[in-house]
C-alpha cells in the first residue's frame, strides 16, 4: 500500500484538476515535486555501536510561499509515503489560504525502540542533514507521527548551531518557552472539532443523540475526542495500533488518556482523581471499529486504512479524516455510492498547520499571542474554510472532497497563471 500512495494522491489530484477548470500546465506543475532530499543518518548508540537511519525531505511546491509540512518517525516511512503527504499538504495549505507550500519528512524507525538520548541524537542527525534544505523563509518543519515539541526543541536548536544564528521560525510545535505557541498542542483535533461542529448544524445533529467511533488515539485522535465529547457527543469507541474498545454507553475520553499515560494502551476506564475502574466494554479491533454502527468514524490514525476491499463494511453516516489520506481514491465511489458524507483530510486536519502558521508569524514578529487569539483565528479561518468548501459542493452538486481540491487548485492555478501559461505567450 506504502508504495503505490504517492500514485493514489496523483490519480485524485488528475480527477479533480479536470473539473477545477484550470489549464493543463497547473495541473502538471503539481503533478512533480519541487525537490527531495534522501539522506543516511548515522547515530552513535548507547551500546556504543553506530547505526544508520534514512532520513527523506520532500519540498512539493513552493508557488505560495515557503514549504511547510511535518516530520515522522515511523518503521514504514517511504520516499512515495512523504511525497503523498507533501502533495497533501500542498492542497492543504492553499485551500485554508495559508501564504504556504506542501512539504512533509520522515525517518524510517520505530521511536519506541530508541532511548531518550538515541531520539535525540537522531532528531539532530536529520537536522545536520537538512540543514541548508530547510530555513525560515525556505521549508518549516513541524511535528508528526511519533515526534513532539520536545523534539522540534531539539532540531531547532541543532539548527541555530549550525548557522550560528537565532532562529525561532525555522520550525513549528516547539516548546512554549522556546518560541512555541499556545494552541499548538490540541490544534490538530480542534480544527477536526470545528468542522464537525459545523456539519452538525448543516445537518441538524443533536451532540447527545451522535455517535462517534475514533480509530487512533495521538494527538489528533485524542484531542477531536475530547473536544467532542465534552461539547456533549457520545464517544463509543477508541482504538490506538494495539487494538481498540467499544462500549454503547459512551466513554469518558480523559479517563481512557490518562490509563493510556500509564500503560500505554487503550483500555475501558473511568477515573476520579487518582482512582480508576474499568467499566463495561467489548474488545474489538481496528477493522472491526471501521464497521461500527455509528453517527460519525474519525480515522485519526494512518493512511489507507479504507481500501475498496473494506469501503462497503463501512457503516457510518459521517467520515472525518483527521489522519492523512486514510480512505484512497479507489474506495472513494464506494463510500460515495453509500451515501456517506466525507470531510475529507485537506479541510479537517488543517488546524495544526494553521496554528503552526500562527506560530511561524508571532516568532518572525516577536510577540505572542494568548490562547484566546489562537483560538478566535483558528475558529475563523477553519468555519470560513468549511462554510467555503461546503457551499461550492451544494452549488455544483459536488462531493466536500472534490469541492475542497476544486478551491485549493484555483488558488494554486491564479498563481501559476499570474506567471503565463501557453494561453499567454501564445498570444
Amino acid at each position: 500500500m506504502t508504495d503505490s500512495i504517492f500514485e493514489d494522491a496523483l490519480a485524485r489530484l488528475r480527477q479533480y484538476g479536470e473539473s477545477a477548470g484550470v489549464s493543463h500546465e497547473v495541473i502538471e506543475s503539481l503533478m512533480h515535486p519541487l525537490s527531495m532530499l534522501t539522506a543516511s543518518l548515522p547515530v552513535r548508540m548507547d551500546n556504543g555501536s553506530k547505526e544508520y537511519f534514512t532520513g527523506y525531505r520532500c519540498r512539493y511546491n513552493n508557488m505560495l510561499g515557503p514549504t511547510k509540512g511535518g516530520i515522522r518517525f515511523h518503521p514504514n516511512v517511504s520516499m512515495p509515503e512523504v511525497q503523498a503527504l507533501a502533495l497533501w499538504m500542498t492542497i492543504k495549505c492553499a485551500l485554508v489560504g495559508l501564504p504556504y507550500g506542501g512539504a512533509k519528512g520522515g525517518i524510517i524507525v520505530d521511536p519506541k525502540n530508541l532511548s531518550p538520548m538515541e531520539l535525540e541524537r537522531l532528531s539532530r542527525a536529520y537536522v545536520r542533514a537538512m540543514a541548508d534544505f530547510i530555513g525560515p523563509q525556505t521549508d518549516i518543519p513541524a511535528p508528526d507521527i511519533y515526534t513532539n515539541a520536545r523534539i522540534m526543541g531539539w532540531m531547532m536548536n541543532e539548527y541555530e548551531a549550525i548557522k550560528r544564528i537565532k532562529a525561532p521560525s525555522v520550525i513549528t510545535g516547539k516548546p512554549v518557552r522556546l518560541g512555541g505557541s499556545l494552541g499548538r498542542e490540541d490544534a490538530t483535533g480542534r480544527g477536526a472539532y470545528l468542522c464537525i461542529r459545523e456539519l452538525s448544524k448543516k445537518h441538524q445533529l443533536d451532540p447527545g443523540k451522535t455517535t462517534v467511533a475514533v480509530q487512533g488515539f495521538g494527538n489528533g485522535g485524542y484531542n477531536v475526542a475530547r473536544l467532542l465529547h465534552d461539547a456533549g457527543y457520545h464517544i463509543v469507541a477508541i482504538s490506538d495500533s494495539k487494538g481498540g474498545i467499544y462500549s454503547p454507553e459512551g466513554f469518558d475520553v480523559d479517563s481512557i488518556y490518562e490509563e493510556k499515560q500509564r500503560t500505554r494502551r487503550v483500555q475501558a476506564m473511568y477515573c476520579e482523581q487518582s482512582v480508576c475502574e474499568c467499566v463495561d466494554h467489548d474488545v474489538i479491533s481496528n477493522e472491526e471499529l471501521l464497521k461500527l454502527d455509528v453517527d460519525i468514524l474519525i480515522p485519526a490514525a494512518l493512511e489507507g486504512v479504507i481500501t475498496e476491499n473494506n469501503a462497503a463494511s463501512v457503516n457510518a453516516k459521517y467520515i472525518v479524516e483527521v489522519a492523512n489520506g486514510p480512505i484512497l481514491s479507489t474506495a472513494d465511489p464506494i463510500i460515495e455510492e453509500k451515501g456517506i458524507t466525507v470531510i475529507p483530510d485537506v479541510l479537517a486536519n488543517a488546524g495544526g498547520v494553521t496554528v503552526s502558521y500562527f506560530e511561524w508569524v508571532q516568532n518572525r514578529q516577536g510577540y505572542k499571542w494568548t490562547l484566546d487569539e489562537v483560538h478566535t483565528r483558528l475558529q475563523e479561518i477553519m468555519i470560513e474554510a468549511f462554510n467555503e468548501v461546503w457551499d461550492l459542493a451544494e452549488e455544483r452538486n459536488l462531493s466536500l472532497r472534490s469541492a475542497a481540491y476544486t478551491l485549493a487548485i484555483r488558488r494554486i492555478g491564479e498563481a501559476v497563471e499570474a506567471h503565463g501559461t501557453r494561453d499567454y505567450f501564445s498570444k
